[in-house]
């Protein structure tokens, strides 16, 4: 839909970078060093950084998000049939790494007021089967650690971050990704951290680190000879490139997330001034959000009836940065109503046609509408610039 002025008027560009990220690839292309068979040098020295900044002992690189989750499934040392829980609502990978470390995920439903996974929902579903709850902070807002953390104590269970969506964000002042057992982070194009694509994982464990440090090195093992392979790893490694890339884009983060956060509050303050318009709520747990998708609930009622779609769509057209989000939970994908699993091997009693989480039913059908995390590094006016286009939507129906 065309409108005839837009109220949104600027680009908002990423990834960001200048002179500093060019020189530092191209001084690797004149290298002629561009792999690293060993996990040394620029990819080592990244690693470090990327510890020290969650706050944790070790990292580990690998070729993006979706294996770091794999990583950590494994190191975690499930087996055939194991359970681990998650939400169904975030990007595939969260639940497909599962299929894949051969194990069944158990969807659990949301708290309504921050889709993230349900702490009481996560305690209802487990069984003498459940070995791993993965809690996503998605889009960079926290998730319940201290309830998460207290259940996996009682009940003995690994809890692995997925960060995919929350580097730099912190809980209670500790950076995601640092809290669980291990924090699974992706480099993909549109993160807030990004060398195009790229993964890792932090932890402080050591036997944790030790083994998945060899699976990302085709099971090789430190001291090891070149040609002994002790674990079932591949070549998950990363280049120098995307190293010094990394390096490069993570001396601009905390910037960029301080500035994330302080516009998130503002265009919190914003549209809790708009009928129909909720923004999600926000605990004083979280001491830093990174908002790598600002996410707000829509009312129909409020606007004539008119569909998240149709007011995405308006939205849109006014030059605002969003999108509908996940056109329906991950339990409904397929992969899950066909039991479309080919090699792997999960119970043939499995079945996910007969799963139902309302909440995230809703945020997917009717409620949530997200705003692209770019648009979150703009300036004070520009959120003001999101409002009003909200507001003449509204206004038109």
């Amino acid at each position: 839909m065309e409108t005839a002025e837009k109220t949104v008027r600027k680009t908002f560009s990423w990834p960001i970078f200048d002179e500093t990220e060019v020189e530092a690839v191209a001084d690797v292309v004149r290298s002629g060093k561009w792999g690293n068979p060993d996990c040394g040098d620029l990819v080592e020295t990244f690693e470090k950084e990327f510890a020290a900044y969650c706050g944790s002992k070790y990292a580990v690189s690998c070729v993006n998000g979706s294996v770091s989750l794999r990583l950590a499934l494994i190191a975690c040392g499930v087996k055939p049939g194991d359970e681990v829980i998650v939400p169904p609502y975030t990007f595939i990978a969260t639940a497909s790494t599962v299929i894949e470390a051969n194990c069944v995920p158990v969807f659990v439903d949301l708290d309504p007021d921050t889709y993230n996974i349900s702490p009481q929902a996560i305690e209802a579903a487990i069984t003498p089967r459940t070995k791993v709850i993965i809690p996503v902070h998605f889009g960079g807002q926290s998730c319940d650690m201290d309830a998460i953390m207290d259940i996996a104590k009682r009940h003995n269970l690994r809890v692995i971050e997925d960060a995919a969506h929350a580097h730099g964000a912190e809980y209670k002042g500790k950076k995601l990704g640092s809290i669980g057992h291990v924090g699974s982070f992706s480099f993909q194009s549109s993160k807030n951290l990004t060398a195009g694509e790229g993964g890792i994982v932090v932890t402080d464990d050591d036997e944790l680190y030790a083994m998945m440090n060899s699976l990302r090195n085709v099971g090789r093992i430190e001291g090891g000879q070149w040609y002994d392979h002790y674990n079932p790893g591949c070549n998950y490694r990363i280049t120098q490139m995307q190293a010094v890339l990394l390096s490069a884009q993570l001396k601009r983060l905390e910037a960029q997330t301080i500035t994330r956060d302080e516009n998130g509050l503002y265009l919190n303050a914003l549209l809790e001034q708009i009928d129909g318009i909720t923004p999600l709520k926000r605990d004083l747990d979280i001491t830093l959000h990174c908002y790598h998708i600002y996410i707000f609930k829509y009312d129909q009622t409020y606007f004539g009836g008119l569909s998240k779609i149709e007011f995405v769509e308006r939205l849109a057209a006014e030059g605002v940065p969003c999108f509908r989000g996940y056109p329906h939970p991950l339990y409904k994908q397929p992969l899950f109503q066909n039991k479309n699993f080919m090699c792997y091997a999960i119970p043939d009693e499995v079945d996910y046609t007969h799963v139902n989480c309302p909440v995230a039913e809703r945020a997917c059908s009717d409620e949530a509408v997200w705003i692209l995390q770019h648009a979150m590094l703009g300036t004070k006016e520009d959120m003001e610039s999101f409002a009003a286009a909200i507001l003449k939507v509204q206004s038109e129906v």
